[in-house]
């Protein structure tokens, strides 16, 4: 899951607190809609947008932005930060398809957290291509599949060059590797709103 890794910093010191009432309505109503949808409201057509809009006076990408916002509240989960290193786990299992090499190379164990380290690799013939793109970037999600546990997965690196491709993600609790089998679910996604691709493929470790 992709989640911001910084603090939001209000630009400014003012708030006009005649309103206060309206912005907790305004909390009131997001509450009510998580729990009529459970969770999942969708999203709205455009023409409900441009409606919307319309009648409101907004414009349409605003309103665009706060229902992307609406739709990706887990992208402002906190992340943890993994604290007091224990050791390095070597994985090295992967998985073809259509020329491309997905791997998981190895995991790094901390107390709190593990970081699945994961890379794509291609091989190229024409080496006249920009050294620094990666032709059809790819994101992926984690998700993981082990005992009763819930596992929060966040991407905390990304970056490609020419043919290879890598990805770190933040795995807390930390993972029982050695202890249990466990399986490693990657999804192609479309960032930023996560719509899945219909890719995907596992890694057991």
């Amino acid at each position: 899951m992709y989640r911001y890794h910084k603090a939001f910093t209000p630009p400014v010191d003012y708030y006009d607190e005649s309103i206060k009432e309206i912005d907790e309505k305004i909390c009131s109503l997001i509450r009510e809609r998580k729990n009529r949808t459970n969770d999942d409201p969708g999203f709205p057509t455009q023409s409900l947008i441009g409606k919307w809009a319309t009648k409101y006076r907004f414009y349409d990408g605003y309103l665009n932005d706060l229902f992307v916002t609406l739709l990706n509240e887990d992208m402002h989960k906190p992340i943890i930060e993994p604290k007091e290193y224990l050791k390095n786990v070597p994985v090295m299992k992967s998985f073809e398809k259509d020329g491309l090499f997905y791997a998981v190379t190895f995991i790094r164990q901390y107390q709190n957290a593990s970081i699945v380290y994961f890379t794509i690799d291609k091989e190229h013939s024409n080496r006249n291509h920009d050294p620094h793109t990666y032709e059809e970037f790819r994101h992926f999600i984690l998700s993981i599949k082990e005992g009763k546990t819930d596992y929060d997965c966040a991407l905390r690196s990304g970056n490609g060059s020419d043919g290879h491709m890598s990805y770190s993600f933040i795995v807390s609790p930390p993972l029982p590797v050695h202890e249990t089998e466990m399986e490693l679910i990657f999804s192609e996604v479309d960032f930023p709103y996560e719509n899945k691709s219909g890719f995907e493929f596992s890694i057991t470790l």
